[in-house]
């Protein structure tokens, strides 16, 4: 169980300041004995993610949870399509995943903090970007709004297990998503101490990808290129063949060469009146 522990402050704890609610929603010192209560089943705790709120917050654990309207089935969907593109279209560490015995839920780790509003931009941006628009499926907890969780495994109140679990066992709990019995430590050891946390940098730059992605930087960097939507997100905006040129300035002929560049010849209908 210490072990345990250990991967679990590592990932997603704040070394300094670790919280708790208690049942009057107050906050209180998240101790060793407590966590080991708490993954043992004996005392469910939810853990405080954010710290420092009086000058706007800090977290280092982004938890993505995917449930709401919509099958199983979708939800799972949708997970593993955020999670193939944190590691293939941003470059970042693999996520864990787990279950918390209602829903599916992605746990992206940072070695430094950030602030609140950025972990709420970044996570908005990654829906918006790889999901479409008509998915609703992160309504329940959209991530940057997971100030408070349980950390898996733990019991839940329903009776069930919630804990992490290996991605390519995701497709057995989509009509629940949630154990029977307590999974044993050393399992869940293992699902997480391979894990690494996204770096500054690495959370930088998917940042940025995601920002020019969603028009909000100014300037096209070449550098940071735009992350290919997959098959069921929103089209990406074309790129022109002028650094730094965006696309509201481009002419006809700078996108009729940018498609003759890479051997795409361009049909342009228009309806008479």
């Amino acid at each position: 169980m210490h072990k345990l522990i250990s991967e679990l402050t590592r990932l997603y704890l704040f070394e300094e300041q670790q919280h708790y609610l208690d049942a009057d929603g107050g906050a209180q010192a998240l101790t060793p004995a407590v966590l080991a209560r708490h993954l043992s089943g004996e005392q469910t705790v939810a853990v405080e993610l954010v710290q420092d709120r009086g000058h706007g917050g800090l977290t280092r654990a982004l938890v993505l949870e995917f449930g709401g309207k919509g099958g199983g089935e979708a939800h799972w969907s949708a997970l593993c399509t955020i999670a193939n593109a944190v590691q293939h279209e941003l470059d970042m560490p693999a996520p864990a995943v787990s279950i918390s015995g209602k829903a599916f839920q992605l746990w992206l780790s940072l070695a430094t903090p950030v602030p609140v509003a950025q972990a709420r931009q970044f996570v908005q941006l990654l829906r918006s970007t790889f999901l479409p628009a008509s998915t609703d499926i992160l309504a329940v907890a959209p991530p940057g709004d997971v100030e408070q969780v349980a950390l898996p495994p733990c019991l839940q109140p329903s009776g069930k297990w919630a804990a992490f679990i290996h991605p390519s066992m995701g497709a057995a709990f989509v009509d629940e998503p949630g154990l029977d019995m307590p999974p044993p430590p050393a399992a869940q050891l293992g699902f997480l101490e391979s894990l690494r946390s996204i770096n500054p940098a690495q959370f930088a730059q998917a940042l940025a990808k995601l920002q020019r992605h969603a028009g909000l930087l100014d300037v096209v960097s070449t550098s940071v290129p735009v992350p290919a939507p997959v098959a069921a997100a929103l089209p990406a905006p074309m790129p022109v063949t002028q650094p730094g040129l965006l696309l509201q300035d481009a002419t006809l002929e700078d996108i009729v060469r940018w498609l003759h560049a890479r051997n795409i010849e361009p049909t342009f209908r228009h309806r008479l009146p």
